[in-house]
């Protein structure tokens, strides 16, 4: 079977679970589009990753993504194989040299440590076709940037001055709410861009 490539265009609240996310996958080359309910933890350390945020301490995902670079482990590819009631199978190809194995995964970590790898994730015909959202091309609108797609309450408050909205962001870091951070972040880069 051919396997179709996949790139992330955006993360959502989901419409029809309290608490999960909506991770959306798009054909990169294509218009189909892939939607994932994953949870928020893992749509939190997919977040930090895309938007290139630091933690104050390594996350699960960063934890696995140092221990396969200590032990020389190459993470090669993503590959979400199966779709069961629902459900979507993933799992990460690894290895060295010499060997290669397959690790099973919940598609939401693979992906969450695929990133980290800056590894390539695959899926199959099947799965587009049974679970994909076929976009024309009239329909076809940009893809939506992740600070407006996370879609999480803004922090927009005229009354701080750039320095607070400085302090908050450390502040928010240092707690490991990075959702807050990132709105902070972008409020912060509003502001620089308007004074410029």
């Amino acid at each position: 079977m051919d396997k179709i490539e996949l790139k992330i265009i955006g993360l959502s609240y989901s419409q029809t679970q309290s608490g999960a996310y909506a991770l959306v996958l798009s054909e990169k080359e294509g218009t189909r589009r892939l939607p994932i309910i994953i949870g928020g933890f893992e749509a939190q350390s997919i977040a930090i990753e895309l938007e290139k945020m630091k933690p104050s301490r390594p996350l699960t995902h960063d934890l696995f993504k140092t221990f396969t670079d200590s032990f020389n482990i190459q993470i090669k590819e993503i590959i979400i194989y199966n779709l069961v009631e629902g459900v979507f199978y993933s799992k990460i190809i690894c290895g060295d040299d010499k060997n290669q194995i397959e690790i099973d995964a919940r598609t939401s970590d693979s992906i969450a440590i695929g990133l980290r790898a800056n590894a390539p994730v695959y899926t199959y015909e099947h799965i587009l076709s049974s679970a994909g959202i076929q976009l024309d091309s009239e329909d076809f609108i940009d893809e939506p940037k992740l600070e407006e797609s996370i879609n999480i309450e803004s922090s927009k408050e005229p009354e701080n001055t750039v320095e607070e909205l400085e302090a908050m962001l450390n502040k928010a870091i240092e707690d490991e709410d990075y959702e807050r951070a990132s709105t902070i972040r972008d409020e912060i880069n509003k502001r620089k861009d308007s004074e410029s």
